[in-house]
């Protein structure tokens, strides 16, 4: 489905999720596209791996249904969001770019719903472990737009509607939300908010 796209490449195809890690350390891809079961090692398992080791990697989650409680898991694994088994090669292609493109997978209720869960729960027990808040845990620190931003962006906001509340360009935002993501040392939207959180960069609530 991916074959041939414009812009896109797939750089290989793995049989499980030990050969997912493995073909990771040799090509370190911008995403992987994860099942969920595999022999071997299954895909929260394979998340966790890769991310670890690559967190500049996207992971995006294939499954066959939205279970809130298995995409809490797979975000907390490292995961950029998910697709459903039956996608279009359309759904299938926008997924990818959407998550290269910095956006979330996620709409925004369930990404609301899932970091809120995230909140109220004392740790993280699924996360690869994390060096405690302190100024060296960000490799810059982040200005005072790009803190504001990280907040919209926690609540579920795309870039457009990021854009309205703050009176600037969408094309703004997007960059911003580059150097946040860059700066947090992450892969993806996603994972910037649960690294916003694991630091304590947003407020309660």
């Amino acid at each position: 489905m991916l074959h041939g796209e414009p812009g896109l490449e797939v750089v290989a195809e793995a049989a499980d999720g030990q050969e997912a890690l493995e073909l990771c350390r040799r090509l370190v891809p911008d995403l992987v596209l994860m099942d969920v079961r595999m022999p071997r090692m299954d895909g929260l398992a394979a998340t966790r791996a890769i991310k670890e080791e690559f967190p500049k990697t996207s992971v995006v989650m294939v499954t066959m249904q939205e279970d809130p409680d298995y995409l809490f898991e797979a975000v907390i694994a490292g995961a950029a969001g998910y697709v459903l088994k039956g996608a279009t090669p359309e759904q299938l292609t926008d997924a990818v770019r959407q998550v290269l493109d910095g956006e979330f997978l996620f709409n925004q209720k369930l990404t609301i719903d899932l970091l809120k869960s995230m909140a109220g729960r004392e740790r993280f027990p699924a996360s690869p472990p994390r060096a405690a808040p302190s100024e060296e845990s960000v490799s810059e620190p982040l200005t005072d737009r790009e803190t504001e931003i990280l907040r919209l962006l926690a609540q579920g906001q795309t870039n457009p509607q990021i854009a309205r509340e703050l009176v600037v360009s969408p094309g703004t935002v997007k960059n911003h939300v580059r150097h946040i993501i860059a700066k947090l040392g992450v892969s993806d939207r996603t994972q910037a908010a649960v690294r916003a959180m694991e630091l304590g960069l947003l407020a309660p609530g």
